[in-house]
């Protein structure tokens, strides 16, 4: 039996205790994990957190501790970096909560993110922060270029979980913030 597709309001087969945020970047990933993982007491870890080193270098320890991560009995986080940690996470998570925005939302927030991220010179991981907003047309891999070319991916990952994995998994497909809303609504209690 192929995993369950869910909408916004369909219940939930079972209480998650691995849960995977799908979306691409300024989807809303990060926001939404760390919702679910102070309603569902969860431990989280932010993968942008363990990625990204001292002036934006990879850490050569990443995929180790993520394997660590993944192996605990809980916890949430985002589903991204797939090309550097194959299978570890997906192969593990019982919930993958999917924020399948339109690109124009999707857009609007990582712009509205990154600017005022720049703006304010927020420290990110590591003492990192956004680069100049001139590097938007220099950089090729500049998050605002990243998030519009890889748009669909998230998709694909979905759709392919959804064909390889069984019931133990299932998706919840969110459209737009409204439903986004909905769902934590339904399904998270936030003190």
């Amino acid at each position: 039996m192929r995993a369950p597709l869910l909408r916004w309001n369909d219940p939930l087969p079972w209480r998650p205790r691995r849960v995977l945020v799908a979306g691409t970047s300024g989807a809303g990933k990060t926001s939404l994990a760390t919702l679910v993982a102070q309603s569902w007491q969860l431990p989280r870890v932010e993968l942008d957190a363990l990625h990204h080193g001292e002036n934006w270098v990879p850490r050569p320890t990443f995929r180790h501790e993520v394997e660590q991560f993944a192996a605990q009995p809980r916890w949430v986080t985002e589903w991204q970096y797939t090309a550097k940690l194959g299978d570890i996470l997906q192969s593990k998570a019982d919930l993958v909560l999917w924020l399948d925005h339109p690109r124009r939302l999707v857009m609007r927030q990582v712009i509205v993110r990154t600017v005022a991220r720049r703006v304010r010179r927020e420290h990110l991981w590591n003492g990192n922060v956004e680069p100049a907003l001139r590097t938007v047309f220099t950089d090729p891999e500049h998050v605002i270029r990243w998030a519009w070319r890889t748009y669909g991916g998230p998709g694909k990952r979905v759709a392919a979980l959804l064909d390889q994995r069984d019931e133990e998994v299932a998706v919840v497909r969110l459209r737009g913030r409204r439903q986004v809303n909905q769902w934590v609504g339904r399904n998270l209690a936030i003190s």
